[in-house]
């Protein structure tokens, strides 16, 4: 059984306490360290040890603490001094391992001490009193009223007898362990140790309030009493108990009356059985007397978290049926000595091991994680194995063993080793139970059978092993394995190619479907036209018409031979050869219209598709270009078997660019021949450039858009420039990037 928490028990409200840190205990002892500096004096060293739950994100430990000391003279209490005490080292409380319990990781206690020392201090005719008072507790506590807004008072008292003998007040040894499981008896020693050896009575006792909520919202009360960390000045003694929810919970029951906990008043142990699961604030007051009289009180608070438990071990072997959950069946075949392999969880949490077997009317017993028993002979024999015997957290396993008579497995096979075929395989094997029952074969090639004596034909060569599992009436089995040396060549050579006609040229696929052969083999491979080859299934390219014989000769890696001729296998027809001319040479914008010319030989059809504007199934077609730029041509030729050739040319159809420059014009506003620019074909033009000069070699205008013009003007925005000659100067490339220039005399009339 594997033991868990049910997180209900530990936490019952996870979101608070998994998102909060609370102080959960504490406690204040003291040591006397002798006489002060002064008559009459002692010095002493206070401990306060506080707890607190680790989980989430809560307050951190008072780093300083506010720890307040008085005097308690003839019944009134009066404040002798504050002491701000910084924090030792955090710690985390080791979890006693409990088989029965586990904890969730995000559970934890985490403990830190302040040291107070305290000097000089008067004998008085009283007691002194140390205090330290914080909010809050768990709001998920059980046993009190309103936890939330309760908080905790650590306190110590050292009394007029203490400080005259100098005493040293007693010391817890453990801390409760932080989880114990629900109706599981407890027994935890919640003993105090003493320097002196003084008498020591315990007894369950109500934990003390102190400081509250308030200051959550309102910093300024945090001082107060009932604030989150009250000023030690403002709270005396004496302190109020919490208030227990009566009448199911008290001081002295706080796990509730029906859970009958209750602590030794002699020995400080703990012990009872929890009945409820839940979280409960527990106190335990220390009184120490010496002579009969009371030296201090050493009082402690805690919090105990019972949760619903789980044994965390489970009894478990190595078997080979399990019946009922816990009685385990072993097998064993032909061999009286059975190793027993123990499975058993959670293994950290195991104590124990206890194995017995009755055998021939004695009980062996064996201690030990694992076990081997050797039996007297064939039979049925049951024992058990006990983990954790006694404790609470224990498990059992019954097992069952049966002793079978032994078997073995084993077979022949015979096959002809150079011609492929079936194996025939025969069983062997032998059982001194009662028959054998079943056989399991495996050929070594995926392949299976439960046929007693089985014939198999292998589709590939190697070395195969063959396992044989056999069976006998008592469901036991051995296994024998047996390689064979299976390497003959195919009973039948068997060829597929991809074409058995086709036009020249063509690659035909030989696929070789012979079987038995691998890459083991050597093949070699007569195409017919005077070449060859040695893949298993070759790809072979034919040039020449004509009908062709396929011989085929396979070698196995023993040795083995066998061939095969495929007659007049591969006919290749003839192919048409496709080719063509066009006229004109150049084809351009200006003369779009080529005369198509076919050249082929062997064809009595044609088809043309002239670079996608157009198609043709004219032998000898015409066609004009609706388009320039680069035009591909194809020609496929069909020839009367049906074999095609296919030629493509390319065509370039240019644009033409072509321009001419006026001599004359005249801008005197009479709306004709006003502006004076390059006239002709312009698509496709590149790098345009045109420019006006003076006689005397002054630039007058220039401009790169091919639209654009001059109109007499310089720059055609300045004044009318004089009737006269001047130089025109045209740059541009064409739509295939050749350059040309233009130079003409333009005269300028008005």
């Amino acid at each position: 059984m594997l033991r868990t928490i049910i997180c209900l028990g530990l936490f019952m409200s996870l979101g608070s306490v998994l998102n909060a840190r609370h102080i959960v205990g504490g406690e204040i002892y003291y040591e006397c360290m002798g006489p002060g500096n002064m008559p009459d004096t002692r010095n002493y060293r206070l401990t306060m040890k506080v707890y607190r739950d680790c989980a989430g994100m809560g307050a951190e430990f008072d780093n300083p603490a506010q720890i307040g000391i008085y005097s308690f003279i003839n019944g009134s209490y009066k404040f002798v001094m504050e002491r701000d005490i910084q924090h030792g080292a955090v710690e985390e409380l080791e979890f006693v391992e409990n088989p029965c319990l586990i904890l969730p990781s995000n559970v934890c206690v985490e403990q830190t001490s302040y040291v107070i020392n305290l000097t000089n201090m008067p004998i008085i005719a009283g007691s002194y009193i140390a205090s330290w008072q914080r909010c809050c507790r768990n709001n998920t506590i059980n046993n009190i009223v309103a936890p939330n807004n309760t908080g905790a008072t650590y306190t110590i008292e050292i009394t007029e007898e203490a400080q005259r003998t100098c005493n040293n007040g007693p010391r817890f040894t453990n801390f409760p362990p932080i989880g114990i499981c629900v109706n599981d008896p407890i027994n935890f020693d919640h003993s105090a140790t003493d320097k002196e050896g003084d008498n020591i009575v315990y007894e369950f006792c109500a934990p003390l309030q102190g400081g509250g909520p308030l200051g959550v919202n309102n910093p300024s009360e945090q001082s107060l009493c009932e604030g989150i960390t009250p000023d030690p000045r403002n709270c005396l003694p004496p302190y109020v108990n919490v208030i227990f929810n009566a009448p199911n919970y008290s001081a002295v029951s706080p796990l509730g009356v029906s859970s009958s906990i209750s602590i030794n008043p002699l020995t400080g142990l703990i012990s009872g059985t929890p009945t409820l699961t839940g979280q409960f604030v527990v106190g335990v007051c220390v009184k120490e007397f010496r002579n009969g009289i009371l030296l201090s009180i050493l009082r402690r608070d805690f919090q105990f978290n019972v949760v619903n438990c789980q044994s965390s071990v489970s009894a478990s072997i190595h078997s080979d049926a399990v019946v009922n959950g816990k009685e385990f069946v072993l097998n064993s075949c032909g061999n009286n000595t059975v190793t027993f392999e123990n499975e058993s969880t959670i293994e950290q949490y195991i104590k124990t091991y206890k194995w017995s077997f009755n055998i021939s009317g004695n009980a062996v017993e064996k201690k030990t994680r694992d076990a081997t028993y050797t039996f007297p002979g064939v039979g049925n024999y049951k024992g058990t194995m006990i983990v954790n015997e006694g404790l609470p957290c224990g498990d059992t396993a019954y097992i069952n063993v049966n002793v079978f008579p032994s078997i073995d497995a084993d077979f022949q096979f015979t096959y002809d080793t150079c011609i492929g075929g079936p194996v025939s395989f025969r069983d062997m094997s032998v059982t001194k139970a009662q028959n054998l029952t079943g056989w399991d074969w495996n050929f070594g090639d995926t392949e299976k059978s439960t046929v007693r004596n089985p014939n198999h034909l292998y589709q590939e060569p190697g070395l195969l092993p063959v396992t044989l599992i056999a069976m006998d009436n008592n469901q036991c089995r051995d296994t024998i394995t047996k390689k064979i040396s299976y390497f003959p060549v195919p009973p039948l050579i068997i060829i597929k190619p991809t074409r058995y006609v086709a036009c020249v040229p063509a690659s035909i696929l030989f696929n070789n479907l012979s079987v038995p052969i691998d890459d083991t083999y050597k093949i070699f491979w007569d195409f017919g036209d005077g070449e060859t080859g040695d893949d298993i299934s070759p790809t072979h390219e034919y040039k020449t018409e004509g009908t062709f014989s396929i011989k085929v000769e396979i070698t196995s890696p023993i040795g083995c031979y066998t061939s095969d001729v495929f007659p007049n296998l591969i006919t290749m027809e003839p192919s048409p050869v496709a080719d063509f001319i066009y006229t004109p040479e150049v084809i351009n914008s200006l003369n779009p219209t080529a005369v198509f010319t076919d050249l082929s030989t062997g064809a009595n059809g044609w088809f043309w598709d002239f670079g996608g504007q157009g198609r043709s199934f004219m032998r000898n077609p015409t066609f004009t270009f609706q388009d320039t730029g680069l035009a591909y041509i194809k020609e496929v030729v069909f020839h009367p078997n049906g074999c095609t050739d296919t030629l493509i040319k390319t065509i370039d159809i240019e644009p033409v660019v072509q321009y001419f420059l006026p001599n004359a014009f005249t801008p005197n506003y009479d709306g004709k021949n006003e502006v004076y620019k390059p006239a002709g074909l312009s698509e496709g033009v590149q790098s345009y450039s045109m420019t006006i000069w003076s006689r005397w070699g002054e630039s007058l205008y220039e401009t790169s858009d091919p639209e654009a013009g001059w109109n007499g003007r310089k720059n055609n925005t300045g004044q009318e420039l004089p009737i006269g000659v001047y130089l025109c100067v045209l740059r541009y490339q064409d739509a295939r990037n050749r350059p040309h220039e233009l130079r003409e005399f333009v005269t300028l009339v008005r």
